[in-house]
């Protein structure tokens, strides 16, 4: 074999860049009112690879949950497009799972069968479904509840029972809004590595809308930075923590800089929507 020359160039191939599976573009929604409109969201436009998790962060009233009902095609009336795989959202679809803050488990049904529920609606054989859905009450720490129904469930476990309903569909991406909204911030620490350890075994894409700076960091690649009213990006920021990651890390220097960072870009918003509450309660006053 002839001897390579150390003059000559070597040529290092480059991967090519992951396309996105979610494309959010220039989205804008306006709102009727008494007062004559409202704007929403601003022309916000974002992209997520396969396998990330994006988290959108703002102060109240930034339009975030709007934005998440436009993603999940549960609000229409929007200018701009939003597209899975190319294929453009006209409606709710079957490649987005969806999880919201109000807590949504049916009573009525145990652990097993609440997380079956999607499986039997697509007319999954019955020893099919159950396989599954004990696959994913296990993923998501519940072993032993099968039989459980929410009502002896703790919230931060009816959550979990939800996660599991939904991730049993194999959604390409999932969406999260404000899922731990109502829990003290211990429990939504430890949900957190839950969430990190489903996220990494599944490789699962993630969009979690949250107005929690802990939260966020905690768990996000990259987060996005919403404006005031009307919503529009700040700004976004690269979190360059090491992965695998756990809630070990918020007591990390790196983890204090992140979050401090990112509330010196919340806290003008902040203070704008303050002050516009201030400014109608006292107008409502003067009424």
């Amino acid at each position: 074999m002839a001897a390579i020359s150390a003059t000559r160039p070597v040529t290092v191939p480059v991967e090519k860049a992951m396309e996105p599976i979610l494309v959010v573009d220039d989205i804008f929604k306006r709102f009727d009112t008494q007062d004559g409109g409202l704007v929403a969201v601003d022309h916000v436009s974002f992209d997520v690879v396969p396998g990330e998790f994006l988290s959108v962060i703002g102060p109240s009233g930034c339009g975030k949950s709007t934005l998440f009902n436009i993603i999940g095609g549960l609000l229409g009336g929007y200018e701009g497009r939003v597209s899975v795989a190319g294929e453009t959202i006209k409606g709710p679809h079957p490649s987005i799972g969806m999880i919201f803050q109000e807590e949504s488990t049916f009573p009525w049904r145990t652990v097993i069968d609440n997380v079956a529920f999607p499986l039997e609606i697509a007319g999954m054989a019955k020893s099919e479904r159950l396989e599954k859905a004990r696959h994913f009450v296990h993923l998501v720490g519940l072993d032993g509840f099968e039989r459980s129904y929410p009502s002896e469930l703790s919230g931060g476990m009816r959550q979990r029972v939800s996660m599991a309903r939904t991730l049993a569909s194999e959604p390409k991406i999932l969406l999260m809004d404000e899922p731990f909204a109502a829990l003290d911030e211990q429990t939504r620490l430890l949900l957190g590595d839950k969430v990190l350890q489903i996220q990494q075994e599944l490789k699962q894409t993630t969009l979690l809308i949250t107005h929690n700076l802990t939260e966020a960091v905690q768990l996000s690649d990259r987060i996005l930075v919403m404006t005031y009213r009307p919503g529009k990006t700040k700004r976004i920021v690269d979190i360059k923590l090491p992965r695998p990651r756990t809630s070990e890390i918020v007591g990390s220097d790196d983890f204090g800089h992140y979050v401090a960072q990112i509330w010196n870009d919340l806290r003008e918003e902040a203070s704008k929507g303050l002050k516009d509450d201030e400014s109608r309660r006292g107008g409502a006053k003067r009424k």
